[in-house]
């Protein structure tokens, strides 16, 4: 059974088998939608500064799409290529970050983007990493931010051209928005606080429909 136990009120740090624990536990859903592209993203946690942390890269302004937007390590899928090899082939292109499969600790329920593609979040652990350099062309810069302060409550919006609602997490002094705030949202439920929640309705902002 999967606990309640928050981090933010545990008396000791976030460990790497408790997430595996978590997420072995967890009953993740699978969009079966082959006729989508496939897509995979690194949820990849570090130790940065003695505190658990995740990675997030600030995307390249020049990008033809998402140009500038928070985003998780990950792109398309290689053919024949599964999520974990996706995401961690794209975490080590986008910042020099390479990790072998058993790194990988799990993953979370796929979430339909509204560009059309089904986007598979990848659990891995990495530990101590140092400072990352992003790769030029896709990342303008690389952040490893404190679980603490992603392991918030959300803000929601409505939008007039969604009945669904918009999920906003406060990030320097900005907010993420999904699909990257959904699937992080969805991550620090399950890792930090042992919850099943589940993100796959929270709906993206009009500019990330692109």
């Amino acid at each position: 059974m999967i606990d309640n136990v928050s981090y933010s009120d545990a008396a000791v740090p976030l460990e790497r088998s408790a997430v595996v624990a978590r997420l072995a536990s967890f009953p993740r859903l699978v969009a079966n939608l082959p006729e989508l592209r496939q897509a995979a993203v690194a949820l990849c946690v570090t130790e940065h500064d003695e505190m658990p942390s995740l990675l997030l890269t600030r995307r390249a302004a020049g990008l033809r799409a998402h140009a500038s937007q928070w985003a998780l390590p990950g792109g398309r899928r290689d053919a024949g290529e599964t999520a974990a090899e996706g995401a961690l082939r794209e975490l080590a292109e986008e910042v020099g970050l390479s990790l072998g499969p058993e790194a990988v600790l799990g993953l979370l329920d796929d979430y339909v983007t509204r560009s059309g593609y089904v986007m598979t979040p990848v659990v891995c652990w990495a530990g101590q990493v140092g400072e990352l350099t992003g790769a030029e062309a896709e990342v303008a810069s690389v952040h490893q931010v404190p679980l603490a302060d992603l392991d918030v409550e959300p803000r929601f919006i409505s939008i007039p051209e969604s009945g669904a609602p918009v999920i906003q997490l406060p990030l320097f002094g900005g907010y993420l928005h999904a699909p990257t705030a959904a699937v992080v949202h969805q991550f620090c439920r399950i890792a930090c606080r042992g919850e099943v929640k589940r993100v796959a309705h929270y709906e993206q902002p009009v500019f990330a429909w692109r």
